[in-house]
């Protein structure tokens, strides 16, 4: 492991320990939560995300309300070439979103997040609504996708940091709780995604579960 990879996975697992949702004394349930006040926590400030307006998306066909905060994150990869610039990634995310509604017969594009090389995350189904990314999780897990094909080299620096502050600007928004689970795609059916490579990345990160989701 590279002295950045390192220092990032120290800098993730900082954030997720300190930047959670604090709980609300109005209501006392468990699946409620209010914002971190704290200014440190504002990762949600290092994430540059891509609405799907700026990328061009179609409309979804249908939507269904996620429920949060979730205990389930789970990472993919497109098995597509990858994108280093916005102007291919907006192609390379509206051209993902017409292979998911066209040929799959899907309401919209599957996941709910996509990461480019470029460094910026790209607006799927987003916080709001489940996405058709892992069978049997999506109602209860969120879903994101970096753009590339990662069996035999990682994703980017750029891109891994940029998929780790989306996991703790989730945990910051309480759309994600603060003791989640990370997997990969393939921990949860027959699949290789999200690649050799990309596997053995994740499992390095503060929350990857051996356990079966």
């Amino acid at each position: 492991m590279d002295l950045f990879l390192a220092n990032s996975i120290a800098q993730f697992a900082s954030l997720t320990a300190s930047c959670r949702c604090q709980p609300d004394p109005a209501n006392g349930a468990t699946d409620y939560c209010v914002k971190n006040p704290s200014s440190e926590c504002d990762v949600c400030s290092k994430v540059n995300i891509v609405t799907r307006s700026q990328w061009g998306a179609r409309d979804a066909k249908s939507n269904r309300t996620m429920h949060t905060p979730v205990s389930e994150f789970f990472i993919h990869h497109t098995d597509t070439p990858t994108c280093t610039d916005i102007t291919s990634c907006k192609a390379r995310v509206q051209g993902i979103q017409n292979y998911h509604m066209d040929h799959n017969g899907w309401s919209d594009i599957g996941y709910n997040f996509l990461v480019g090389e470029d460094g910026n995350v790209y607006e799927g189904r987003g916080w709001s609504f489940v996405g058709a990314h892992t069978q049997n999780y999506n109602s209860i897990a969120f879903g994101a996708s970096m753009i590339g094909r990662y069996d035999s080299h990682l994703p980017n620096d750029k891109a891994l940091t940029a998929v780790k502050n989306l996991i703790a600007c989730g945990i910051q928004l309480c759309k994600i709780r603060s003791n989640y689970r990370l997997y990969g795609h393939r921990d949860a059916g027959q699949t290789s995604c999200p690649g050799d490579n990309l596997y053995t990345e994740i499992q390095t990160w503060p929350h990857y579960s051996h356990a079966h989701p």
